[in-house]
């Protein structure tokens, strides 16, 4: 029997790597003999670096940035050298986890780091990225990762303008001439699954200011001086679009990426199933294991295990997926490659016991175990 497991993280519980070896130990308590593979998964938000340098055949690098309030944080982003790719996450370099309550304001909260984050991986010889860009503090448009990349963004009296969304405001002109040269040379997958605009009700500003630190006044304000500062963008690369679906993602990240890179903004887990080569793996297999840490209607929403199962589907293998927890609407999932699915919970216990890991572990294992001696 050959398996392959491809399986999210259970958010707070199990990363990727650790569900698909509960899931291996199980199988193999069934079937001693079985061959399975384990395939590290992630949807381009928490937990991509480490799946994508597992799945890539990648190392993590560390390295200190300037974090999201301009402290230095230490962060962690992946490079397969053989392919000269740099594994991202915005979040580890500006992501509102690194913000305590009391400094939770998008008007100051920067995405420099992100931009050192590229820089050093520059430097090491990548030239292909994949950048997931979930999870921001921040609301600056992108200015400050593209500040670390060179781009000078001035006010009236010719200085660079500070950190945040209230560096937007007295933005008047933009330089490009000490962009690192190698910029240019880089194409940027980014992981990107929203689809706002950079301004107006459907905005950044507007949708996701508030659980950045924003009052309806900055909202309002941060709105206006995005929008002022995409005319400015406009007048000197007449081809910007704040328009274009996934602009809005992380506090107008999504636009600098759009608008300043070679890049474009994908579905984070058609990125990662292109990037792992999932489908190679698939296609011999006899069976294909998915699942995350709840399934629900959500899932059949662009959610990993939707996307593990339609590459399985175009060879006709069977999907069996597992997770933490199942709600009454999960039953959609089966319409959707999953053919069937399965709760670990083997008895009544409260959320904090149930996600702990070693306990989540071993119900993984066991319910495993059971499903397969079926198989």
């Amino acid at each position: 029997m050959r398996v392959v497991v491809a399986i999210d993280s259970f958010k707070g519980s199990m990363s990727s790597l650790e569900a698909g070896e509960a899931i291996s130990n199980g199988i193999k308590k069934a079937h001693k003999d079985a061959e399975v593979e384990i395939r590290p998964l992630a949807d381009g938000g928490e937990g991509t670096v480490e799946a994508l340098s597992i799945g890539m055949g990648g190392r993590l690098i560390n390295v200190d940035v300037t974090g999201p309030v301009g402290r230095k944080v230490r962060a962690v982003y992946g490079i397969v050298d053989s392919s000269k790719t740099a594994i991202i996450e915005m979040s580890q370099a500006a992501g509102i986890t690194l913000v305590s309550g009391d400094e939770r304001n998008p008007l100051y909260t920067t995405t420099f780091g992100v931009g050192e984050l590229i820089k050093d991986a520059i430097n090491k010889g990548c030239r292909h990225f994949v950048v997931g860009i979930g999870g921001s503090a921040t609301n600056d448009c992108g200015i400050g990762m593209l500040q670390a990349l060179g781009y000078e963004f001035l006010d009236k009296e010719g200085n660079q303008v500070g950190f945040g969304a209230s560096g937007v405001i007295d933005i008047v002109s933009i330089k490009d001439e000490n962009v690192i040269k190698e910029l240019s040379e880089c194409y940027f997958r980014v992981a990107c699954d929203v689809n706002n605009p950079l301004c107006g009700d459907l905005g950044c500003s507007a949708i996701y200011g508030p659980q950045k630190g924003a009052t309806q006044e900055m909202v309002a304000d941060m709105d206006g001086w995005l929008n002022a500062y995409s005319k400015i963008v406009k007048e000197k690369y007449p081809t910007a679009d704040s328009e274009y679906p996934g602009t809005g993602a992380a506090g107008g990240l999504g636009y600098a990426f759009f608008n300043f890179t070679n890049s474009k903004l994908e579905s984070g887990i058609k990125i990662v199933l292109d990037e792992t080569k999932l489908e190679e793996y698939v296609k011999d297999a006899d069976i294909v294991v998915t699942g995350e840490g709840r399934l629900d209607h959500q899932t059949v929403m662009g959610k990993a295990p939707v996307g593990v199962a339609n590459i399985a589907k175009k060879y006709n293998k069977k999907v069996i997926a597992f997770s933490g927890s199942v709600t009454e609407d999960a039953g959609v999932c089966n319409e959707h490659g999953i053919d069937a699915f399965f709760p670990i919970l083997r008895r009544i216990v409260t959320l904090e016991e149930a996600m702990q890991t070693d306990t989540a572990k071993r119900n993984l294992t066991d319910t495993a175990e059971q499903v397969f001696r079926l198989l």
